[in-house]
């Protein structure tokens, strides 16, 4: 299967890293943090590498995350062109 990153993606991806835990980016999110965990998971496989570790319930980003989290910010506050 061939899966196609989305604005979601990188949303969910930011709330979870500014959180660092699922739980509380889903319910910031207003979605289900099975959902979220989801997305991180489709998002991970699609880039080819790990943006968090995981430890218990919280997550840290590990140093690929920090430098996605910095261009996925920025591709977020980008204004639109057309």
């Amino acid at each position: 299967m061939v899966a196609c990153m989305e604005l979601r993606h990188l949303r969910y991806f930011i709330a979870v890293a500014e959180h660092e835990n699922v739980t509380r980016a889903a319910a910031k999110l207003r979605v289900s943090q099975p959902g979220v965990s989801h997305q991180i998971h489709e998002l991970e496989e699609e880039i080819g590498f790990l943006l968090f570790t995981r430890s218990g319930k919280s997550v840290r980003l590990t140093v690929a995350g920090r430098i996605f989290f910095s261009e996925a910010r920025d591709i977020l506050s980008a204004p639109p062109t057309l």
